[in-house]
């Protein structure tokens, strides 16, 4: 695929209405549309961390240039000559490494490719790496783990996967997530993706009700852990059971040598959502 490169952010709606018409009957296959097989204005960052729960910093949260990429991940998408239909993809892994902190005044280059196309048990999984630089230093990366649904290419992973038995702290942080708040983290983020708006929209994609963002559950857990974060460390994060809305989830964490282990887990069945671990770089 060739290299693209833009100026500013691409809009998020229209690679939205892009992503979904794969998805739709005889339009779907229509030529174009069928699939072959920096920073941000400051009123963006200020909403942010008043829906994450960030308290006011003199540097960007660490999952704050995702944004940015996330329209850049649905640039590379729908591109006709990426092998997959982005409706329907999980993003099951992530993993942010700050490598030192961003000033919210500061200009950086974000770029991104997809890599390392594995097998998966139901499917396919594929790596998205974004990195930013201010100048030449490496300042943020991330590798995203998208999976793919279908029979095709599909076998046990190669490797294990990073977090692979790690459990879901339990502990007594309750939150209580309201119904719009895939619509108010949409509204931020870009990420209008339907699962996460209403419940009739999600259960169009075989769910009961509107879903949390995964993103935002990772970036809720860094702001309750923003006291005790090192200016330069490794976030990985393994997303389990999506989080219907609304609904009360338990926040937890444990203290393991260098390593911070936290998860979300739910209230009335005790369900792991999201299970992480924090590493000083």
């Amino acid at each position: 695929m060739a290299t693209r490169t833009f100026d500013t952010a691409p809009a998020g709606a229209p690679l939205l209405l892009k992503a979904a018409l794969p998805a739709i009957p005889v339009i779907g296959k229509l030529p174009g549309i069928r699939h072959e097989r920096g920073g941000l204005p400051d009123t963006t960052l200020v909403r942010y961390r008043e829906v994450c729960g960030f308290p006011l910093s003199p540097a960007l949260p660490a999952t704050y240039p995702h944004l940015a990429a996330h329209t850049l991940h649905l640039t590379l998408m729908t591109d006709t000559a990426f092998p997959f239909t982005p409706m329907g993809a999980v993003h099951l892994r992530n993993r942010i490494t700050q490598h030192r902190p961003i000033g919210p005044d500061e200009t950086y280059d974000l770029s991104l490719r997809a890599a390392s196309l594995t097998p998966h048990p139901k499917g396919q999984l594929v790596e998205l790496f974004s990195e930013a630089r201010v100048g030449s230093e490496l300042v943020w990366d991330e590798s995203m783990t998208v999976f793919f649904r279908g029979s095709s290419g599909s076998g046990p992973e190669p490797t294990t996967p990073p977090l692979e038995g790690l459990e879901a702290p339990t502990g007594p942080v309750h939150w209580k997530l309201p119904s719009n708040l895939g619509r108010t983290y949409g509204a931020v983020s870009g990420d209008r993706n339907p699962i996460h708006l209403y419940p009739l929209t999600a259960k169009a994609f075989g769910f009961p009700r509107n879903i949390a963002h995964g993103m935002w559950t990772k970036a809720k857990c860094l702001a309750a852990l923003s006291p005790r974060l090192p200016d330069a460390y490794t976030v990985t994060v393994e997303f389990k059971k999506p989080i219907l809305l609304p609904s009360t989830v338990v926040f937890g964490l444990e203290q393991q040598g260098d390593r911070t282990v936290f998860g979300v887990r739910g209230t009335r069945k005790p369900l792991p959502h999201l299970v992480g671990t924090i590493v000083p770089h």
